[in-house]
């Protein structure tokens, strides 16, 4: 026993000797071939001062002091450079530490739902009622809703439709006139919300233009009521979803994957889109206040989507590896936009709220509400179901029997190298092509082809001048004013007069 303990002595000793001779080799050795010159410096230093002089010493001096400044900076650095690498690694753990108390709280919510719906359970059966029975609908569908679906919400939209006769009776004899004046009559009588007459016609005009209708305008002038009182009008009520300032990306819009709880945070937006694929009728979703965060941003793919000329590609993913049991309408993950669904936005022009660009401007239709409708006595209406094939239906009807006349088409064109000419501004051929569905669909509502290429002209082209340096350029909106009434004759284009107007006045 003795002898082990002598042995592990001596292997410790041996161990620790080779460590402290590694540290001596790595760290001293390399400073041994440096010579010990201190003394020499200092003697070197005292013969040669004697013939410095006062200049000598001044430079002596100066030099030290650089010398001194210069060690002390590379030292400062040194710490600065330290103490930014300890920050840098503190910051990183305190993210780390975030992350996992975001994730604790998501599980911890996530457990407080299941809870709470056992809880609502319990309450239901206390009433003698089976859970989901409360809401209409059958044990089932109540099943299928509960069940682990990684898209509760769109789960339900399937229970809820599933098995249900969706079909909608076609409207014998309806026309475009006819369908504008019923909603007029529906919105006052119904809802007391009174509205001119053109103002319906640029509305369905717009909804035969494109999929996404912008609604500007002071508050107060029916902005929202409108989309409320056409959901109402075709017994679809919209889908009204506030826009929050905070919107960065379409996550906002759509929702996320939730990698913790492995579900899809579904938003309400994707609730109301999903359940359009079901529907035969118009179905709206209204993006209330769209201006308050950057639409570029968050709808920046559906701005996209919806420029391909196959509605079959109008498509966005939602998650990338698909599984057994998703909501029955998303195919390999990705979901199909409807072509019933019509997106409206309402926007409030003032210092809380983005401008909104050119490139959402093209693709809309922008209407301006600046006052409130004058009230008048509507004759009774009731509210009327119509699938939405049969409204585009009336939209090519209206396209075929009321195209643009060649007269109207080339005095746009010299008004076109009129505006090139003085503004440097081009239509461009996304405007020709929405005036191609625009003024035919807005004639067949009963409006006048001169009208409708005032709206075009005043909402597409006028308001791009709001964007030009316009107080250097009043003379040539004097001149633009002039050539309207030479090209159509006056009392015409009146929207665009008015427009006109206002941009001399306020510049």
């Amino acid at each position: 026993m003795t002898a082990y303990f002598e042995y592990l002595r001596q292997i410790i000793l041996r161990v620790f000797s080779d460590i402290g001779t590694w540290f001596t080799k790595t760290f001293a050795v390399p400073w041994s071939d440096v010579p010990n010159n201190f003394s020499d410096y200092h003697s070197y230093l005292v013969v040669s001062s004697q013939e410095f002089g006062f200049w000598g010493w001044f430079f002596w001096v100066l030099f030290l002091l650089l010398f001194v400044a210069a060690i002390g900076a590379l030292g400062f650095l040194i710490f600065l450079g330290i103490r930014k690498y300890v920050r840098f690694v503190r910051k990183e753990l305190d993210k780390e530490e975030l992350r996992n108390q975001i994730e604790k709280l998501n599980y911890e919510l996530w457990l407080a739902t299941k809870e709470k719906d056992k809880i609502l359970n319990l309450k239901v059966g206390y009433m003698g009622l089976k859970p989901g029975e409360e809401a209409g609908q059958s044990a089932e569908a109540s099943q299928e809703a509960a069940s682990d679906s990684r898209f509760p919400k769109l789960s339900s939209v399937d229970a809820m439709y599933r098995g249900k006769d969706m079909d909608i009776p076609f409207q014998k004899g309806l026309t475009l006139e006819e369908l504008c004046n019923a909603f007029r009559n529906f919105a006052a009588s119904k809802l007391g919300l009174y509205y001119k007459i053109d103002a319906i016609r640029h509305l369905f005009a717009g909804m035969a233009t494109s999929k996404l209708i912008i609604l500007e305008g002071i508050s107060g002038t029916g902005k929202t009521s409108i989309t409320y009182a056409l959901g109402k009008f075709f017994r679809n009520d919209s889908s009204i979803i506030p826009v929050q300032p905070s919107w960065k990306d379409r996550s906002e819009l759509l929702g996320y994957y939730n990698e913790f709880t492995k579900r899809f945070n579904e938003s309400e937006f994707l609730k109301a889109l999903y359940a359009a694929g079901y529907r035969k009728d118009l179905d709206i979703i209204v993006l209330d206040e769209m201006n308050l965060a950057r639409i570029e941003y968050y709808f920046a793919e559906f701005l996209s989507v919806m420029e391909m000329r196959d509605p079959n590609d109008w498509v966005v993913d939602l998650i990338p590896s698909p599984q057994p049991g998703d909501p029955v309408m998303l195919k390999e993950g990705k979901l199909l936009i409807p072509q019933n669904v019509i997106f409206f936005g309402t926007a409030n022009n003032d210092d809380s709220t983005f401008t909104i660009s050119d490139k959402v401007y093209d693709r809309a239709v922008s209407l301006f509400f600046d006052d409130k409708g004058r009230p008048f006595q509507p004759q009774p209406q009731e509210a009327i179901q119509m699938p939405y094939f049969q409204l585009r239906a009336l939209y090519d009807e209206a396209i075929r029997q009321f195209p643009i006349s060649e007269s109207m088409t080339k005095k746009f064109e010299e008004l076109d190298n009129f505006v090139i000419k003085k503004f440097k501004l081009a239509f461009g051929n996304r405007i020709l092509k929405q005036l191609e569905s625009f003024i035919p669909v807005y004639v067949g509502c009963g409006g006048k082809e001169i009208d409708g290429f005032d709206f075009i002209f005043t909402n597409k082209i006028l308001k791009k001048f709001e964007a030009l340096n316009l107080a250097f350029l009043k003379d040539e909106l004097s001149q633009l004013d002039s050539y309207l009434d030479k090209l159509y004759g006056k009392g015409t284009f009146q929207m665009a007069h008015a427009t006109i107007e206002n941009l001399m006045k306020n510049n």
